[in-house]
């Protein structure tokens, strides 16, 4: 996965918040759209940019379709994040080596 393709797809906060909704359960545009202060056209686009960056799915169900986050997509983006996170820790342990040897 592009990782500059879901950073981007988050950099914008209507995203965010839409993706944090669906942490409750898989939503419709329109349930979506009534909780945030976007209209419905707006929300599906949004989805959209998110569905490209593989952070939601969508599944058809009769004439809806339910939009879902999908998990492989934000562990995608944790073990990017963690990588930065390792290099923090690896750079903190070489910090308190260096402290006890001069010590």
């Amino acid at each position: 996965m592009n990782y500059d393709t879901i950073l981007d797809a988050l950099a914008d906060r209507t995203r965010r918040r839409v993706l944090e909704s669906l942490r409750a359960g898989p939503l419709t545009v329109g349930d979506l759209a009534g909780l945030h202060p976007v209209s419905r056209p707006a929300v599906s686009q949004h989805l959209k940019i998110l569905e490209a960056a593989g952070l939601v799915g969508v599944t058809p169900q009769g004439t809806r379709r339910l939009y879902t986050i999908r998990p492989e997509g934000l562990a995608e983006l944790r073990t990017y994040l963690d990588s930065y996170w390792s290099d923090v820790l690896t750079a903190f342990a070489a910090e308190i080596d260096l402290r006890k040897t001069e010590n």
